[in-house]
């Protein structure tokens, strides 16, 4: 139920987001992270200078399931997200599924976060429209310690 203490800190983010087939953004972010219940919740805000918006994300830990469930709001919008990313680590590597609307129509979605070193981790997004047989990955964020 530890399994995002590595998060707790401070950041420096390198975002890389897919604008369209080839072309990605690259801009940075910094990011404040939070442990809570022991370890079992995880919170954190990350702000996008270049981009004038920030973002919150809150973690919780189910004991029954073993499974980490992952809340997203962004400042654009003000709503926290109903729909959680759902899933567990297996040693440094964790993997969490959901669904998500993009460009009006429902798509699975899935995160990949990476725990690298104390001072290094990567997250990483992709949607899949094909059952999770295919998956696009459409944004990367590799963060180092502040």
């Amino acid at each position: 139920m530890n399994d995002f203490d590595f998060l707790a800190g401070r950041w420096n983010v390198v975002n890389r987001r897919l604008v369209k087939p080839g072309e990605w953004d690259e801009f940075p972010g910094r990011s404040v992270a939070t442990r809570h219940f022991d370890g079992a919740a995880s919170f954190d805000e990350i702000t996008f200078p270049t981009k004038g918006s920030s973002g919150l994300t809150v973690r919780v830990y189910n004991p029954e399931t073993r499974q980490w469930s992952i809340y997203w709001a962004s400042s654009r919008l003000g709503v926290l997200d109903t729909r959680p990313m759902v899933g567990a680590f297996e040693g440094n590597r964790g993997e969490f599924f959901g669904e998500e609307t993009y460009e009006g129509r429902r798509v699975r979605c899935r995160f990949i976060w990476t725990v690298i070193d104390r001072d290094t981790a990567r997250w990483e997004q992709a949607f899949s429209e094909e059952g999770e047989e295919a998956w696009e990955t459409n944004w990367v964020m590799e963060f180092t310690r502040a």
